[in-house]
């Protein structure tokens, strides 16, 4: 890892997540899934300020760590979008763990340690198996409350709900919205080759809207 994030992420998101009944696709349609992820991890780590070592678990399972802790709703659904969009008809589950890192790993992430790696990869154990995607840790509670917690919950709660609905071009359209945020709904269009009205009933069919308010609380959350 650089120095830079070292000198400015004493707190990270680690992103965990594991393939949905795995055992019911092919080798073939679960590697091109873990293809796809790995692929979206490489931008993310751009996005968020740092290589996001993405590394596959036991077949079906990975993890990437985000510089920017604000980043983690942006990267998993992202994530969510990337493999709708890639057709390879699996979906992930994914748990985001919030807070100090002590290790990054040696060559990915397989031995790295800190809080942050603890909680995110706790709560993928013991979330059940129809949820896609949840949040843990953040500021210590002791001091600070639940209510911080509770929010942040609550707004992934929505999110997942959201994006457990979109079409596959919904989803084709939100990655590129949610990864190029300041691109005009013109661009887009342009890059799909769509008109700027279809461009506009996707993105507002997939809640693109009151998804950009979530993000911005999230992000704008001092972590």
């Amino acid at each position: 890892m650089s120095e830079s994030f070292t000198e400015h992420a004493p707190v990270v998101a680690v992103l965990t997540g594991d393939l949905v009944a795995s055992r019911r696709h092919d080798r073939s349609q679960v590697d091109a899934a873990m293809t796809r992820i790995a692929k979206t991890a490489a931008g993310l780590g751009q996005m968020a300020g740092a290589d996001a070592r993405f590394t596959r678990f036991r077949g079906d399972g990975w993890q990437i760590v985000l510089g920017r802790a604000g980043c983690a709703l942006r990267a998993a659904l992202i994530i969510i979008a990337d493999l709708k969009t890639s057709g390879c008809g699996i979906e992930t589950r994914i748990s985001a763990g919030v807070g100090p890192w002590e290790s990054l790993g040696t060559a990915n992430l397989s031995d790295a340690s800190g809080p942050a790696f603890s909680v995110s990869g706790d709560l993928l154990e013991t979330m059940p198996r129809h949820r896609r995607l949840a949040i843990a840790g953040g500021r210590d509670t002791a001091v600070h409350g639940t209510a911080d917690r509770d929010w942040q919950a609550a707004i992934f709660d929505m999110a997942e709900w959201i994006s457990s609905r979109w079409s596959q071009p919904q989803a084709e359209a939100m990655s590129m919205a949610l990864g190029d945020g300041w691109k005009t709904q013109d661009e887009l269009a342009r890059r799909l080759g769509i008109t700027r009205q279809a461009m506009h009933s996707r993105l507002s069919g997939a809640g693109y809207q009151a998804m950009e308010n979530a993000l911005a609380a999230i992000e704008h959350y001092e972590w």
